[in-house]
């Protein structure tokens, strides 16, 4: 298995409870324009995180959703070859034009350009550094785009924003790098934006910690509220009905949901649901937020919840499907949304569910032989 050990789910024993005041209220930033959807058969990314160079593992979705091997395609960047212990390496744009990835191994990020069949499905556009230390994690909303960097025993980790050009480029903006909660380890694991761009968030492991960000003007990120985490070790995480925060609590097996007010306080809707399994820490929505799923890594299950009214979780399905060895990052895709597509860490293995009513999932194949370095995904 590439992931870590069990070992990293055991929580500090002296977690930082630090609370950095909230940041004024800023104006907010440009919206999202409507786009249409570029590629409308969908995709499917993950990227082999190699030390010897990074690459994009590409699959298009074909008739009946076959996933159907589309080239490896160089980022121009170095993997770690081990587990970022993370959420959204890869992020697509809202339009599916772009394709952001990170570098952790160079301490970079990369920006492709997907293209409609029947030609190449990538196209690399451009690498730049990624102000900080360890990327792992990318979010992009409209033309901003937001790196989360782990930093190591002796760079603090931080966030830092882009300027996405309509050719791909990316521009830094400059005062937008800021911290995360200290200068120790974190263990940072997912960067979000949430849906309307307002505010940024990040989970911290190491801590157990949730830092958020408001977004002002020029699409600069204020300084952190940092939040204590209701449950042990937020890992990742997805956004649900009504603009929810649905966070994993992996070291004990359950999902939080938080309301997220536009100056970044966080407040818990439904506290540590459980799901039975172990290490649920890889967080996806379906429908519109409606379904959630939670892929629990140390027992090679799928766990489903529901949102209601004002994010509440209720668990529908402590095991809505078996995978193979070690499941860990998921993505939802297809013209409609309709399948799930789940990384297999320990098997080397894309699977796909359909997804069908009332959140249901239904194996319908898999794809083999992934790089055991492979990490993250994406796909629409």
């Amino acid at each position: 298995m590439k992931r870590p050990s069990p070992l990293w789910l055991i929580p500090v024993a002296a977690a930082l409870l630090l609370l950095v005041p909230a940041a004024a209220s800023a104006q907010a930033p440009i919206a999202t324009p409507s786009v249409p959807s570029h590629g409308a058969g969908g995709a499917v990314f993950t990227m082999s995180n190699a030390v010897s160079g990074n690459s994009v593992i590409a699959y298009r979705i074909g008739s009946g959703g076959a996933l159907i091997p589309a080239g490896t395609f160089a980022t121009h960047g170095l993997g770690t070859g081990a587990s970022l212990a993370d959420s959204g390496a890869l992020a697509l744009t809202a339009n599916h034009e772009f394709l952001l990835v990170v570098n952790a191994g160079s301490h970079s990020i990369s920006v492709f350009h997907v293209n409609a069949a029947p030609g190449p499905v990538l196209t690399f556009v451009d690498q730049t550094h990624s102000r900080g230390q360890v990327p792992v994690s990318i979010t992009v909303h409209g033309w901003l785009v937001y790196v989360l960097n782990a930093g190591d025993s002796s760079r603090r980790g931080n966030i830092a924003g882009f300027q996405l050009g309509t050719s791909g480029v990316l521009t830094p903006l400059i005062g937008s790098r800021e911290p995360l909660s200290t200068n120790a380890p974190t263990g940072p694991a997912q960067i979000s934006f949430n849906p309307s761009g307002h505010v940024l968030v990040v989970t911290e492991k190491n801590t157990n910690l949730i830092d958020t960000y408001v977004v002002g003007t020029g699409g600069l990120a204020q300084a952190p509220t940092v939040t204590v985490s209701n449950g042990t070790t937020p890992y990742g995480f997805a956004w649900g009905k009504g603009g929810s925060l649905i966070v994993s609590d992996a070291a004990i097996g359950a999902l939080s949901s938080y309301s997220v007010a536009s100056n970044g306080a966080l407040t818990v809707v439904s506290g540590s649901v459980a799901d039975g399994g172990a290490a649920p820490c890889w967080v996806t929505v379906a429908h519109g937020g409606t379904w959630v799923y939670t892929t629990n890594a140390h027992g090679s299950t799928i766990s489903t919840y529901q949102v209601g009214t004002g994010g509440t979780l209720t668990l529908v399905s402590a095991v809505a499907a078996t995978t193979g060895a070690a499941d860990t990052d998921m993505a939802v895709g297809g013209p409609h949304g309709q399948y799930l597509f789940v990384y297999d860490a320990g098997a080397g293995e894309i699977e796909q569910f359909a997804i069908g009513s009332g959140g249901s999932l239904t194996l319908l194949s898999a794809v083999f032989s992934l790089p055991a370095t492979a990490e993250g995904m994406a796909a629409f």
